[in-house]
């Protein structure tokens, strides 16, 4: 045998194929593989020499052949392989057999009578002798302990239906006398057949939850859509209501513009007409002027008459202007309209906003609070009997109020 330097760990021989890992210590290739090969189910790998864990399997590295060198140096002739490793030892989560002594391998039957687990070399005399064939044996199986009565220490093989629990022979003299009692086989046997209920209810649960989860999936789908489309419509619509707010501001301007220009000619007309009635006035003036001013008695007296007959037989109408004359009216009715339509807005969107919070998509539903409301409900609607309207004042109970006149004036503006 080799310092401990050039052997392997696992099988004390000098290093085959020299492999290391990680944590630097170096083994036989087919001895590590053998070893880790045994913790697969575990999914945990620990080094043999210094117990590190990982929780990956790591690749072993290849080492260099320095090692077999030093080794055919140190001896006369090459050694023989090492035999086939037989690396079964029990492993953390293994259960270890209760005969094997130091390195314990691991367990692959236990036996209820002699309460214990043993690997296969220490299992062969319960195959071989006699003494055994009655012993049962069962997979292995840790916690022994549990198979033993606290109070005689001995094997459980009865159950107390009165106390709900497993028990030994030398229980049923005293502790559990005149209980109901049956055989483990009996109990386990009747347990099965409410196991498999049990089993059957559970997947029945977990069809009816697969039911559940594929209608709420299609429901989420429905609801996405749903929301898409409300809010492309609502969109629409909203475009639609501000084309028609934009119309009526266009009738608005039309409007104002129209009597803008109207009031404009009209004044504009008068303007006219005041100017030729100043001219003529003006004209008029000048010749009195001059006849007040000829020396022609004749000329004078016929010339006055006819003038003052003429300027008393026309009339000249006046004109009236209003000074306050201006179109506040028609923003006071614009800024009225749009306080109205502020207010409708807000009334409707609160209206929508308690209509779509009312509405629930999915809860839980508890079965106890259930069956209590629907008692609760059966109650209280066979105290309160439902009555057909049958009287005008019946119906007008049920009547829907008709819109106000600024909501008729609101909608109609919309």
């Amino acid at each position: 045998m080799s310092s401990d330097q050039d052997s392997c760990h696992l099988c004390k021989e000098y290093l085959r194929d020299s492999v290391s890992i990680p944590c630097g210590h170096v083994f036989c290739s087919i001895c590590l593989k053998t070893y880790w090969d045994h913790a697969d189910h575990t999914g945990s790998y620990q080094c043999p020499e210094c117990r590190v864990t990982y929780n990956k399997r790591p690749t072993p590295r290849r080492m260099g052949s320095s090692r077999q060198l030093t080794s055919q140096r140190n001896t006369d002739s090459f050694p023989p392989p090492p035999p086939s490793p037989d690396y079964n030892y029990a492993g953390p989560q293994d259960v270890g057999c209760d005969i094997c002594v130091g390195k314990k391998h691991r367990a692959v039957k236990s036996c209820l009578m002699c309460l214990a687990s043993y690997c296969e070399k220490h299992l062969k005399p319960h195959f071989e002798s006699a003494t055994f064939k009655r012993h049962k044996l069962v997979d292995e199986i840790g916690h022994l302990d549990r198979q033993i009565c606290p109070q005689h220490q001995k094997g459980l093989e009865l159950f107390c239906r009165t106390d709900q629990m497993c028990i030994c022979v030398l229980c049923t003299v005293k502790e559990h006398k005149g209980h109901d009692m049956v055989s483990a086989e009996q109990e386990r046997a009747d347990e099965q057949q409410r196991l498999g209920a049990t089993q059957a209810e559970i997947q029945e649960r977990i069809h009816d939850r697969l039911k559940q989860m594929e209608e709420l999936k299609h429901a989420v789908e429905s609801l996405k859509s749903s929301a898409q489309r409300a809010m492309q419509e609502c969109e629409k619509m909203f475009s639609d209501m501000m084309r028609s707010i934009e119309r009526m501001q266009q009738e608005m301007t039309k409007l104002i513009s129209s009597n803008k220009r109207a009031a404009l000619n009209n004044a504009e007309g008068h303007m006219e007409r005041l100017s030729h009635e100043i001219a003529d006035l003006k004209r008029r003036d000048n010749e009195i002027t001059q006849l007040s001013r000829t020396e022609d008695h004749i000329h004078f007296i016929q010339s006055y008459h006819m003038l003052i007959a003429q300027t008393e037989a026309e009339e000249l109408p006046s004109v009236s202007v209003n000074p306050y004359f201006n179109f506040g009216p028609v923003t006071k009715a614009v800024s009225e309209m749009k306080q109205h339509m502020n207010e409708f807005s807000n009334d409707e969107l609160v209206k929508v906003a308690k209509t779509i919070n009312k509405m629930t998509f999915c809860q839980l539903d508890d079965p106890k609070k259930k069956k209590t409301i629907k008692s609760e409900e059966a109650v209280m609607y066979k105290s309160v009997p439902v009555q057909e309207p049958q009287y005008r004042d019946d119906f007008l109970r049920y009547h829907r109020p008709a819109r106000t006149s600024r909501e008729h004036r609101v909608a109609h503006q919309l």
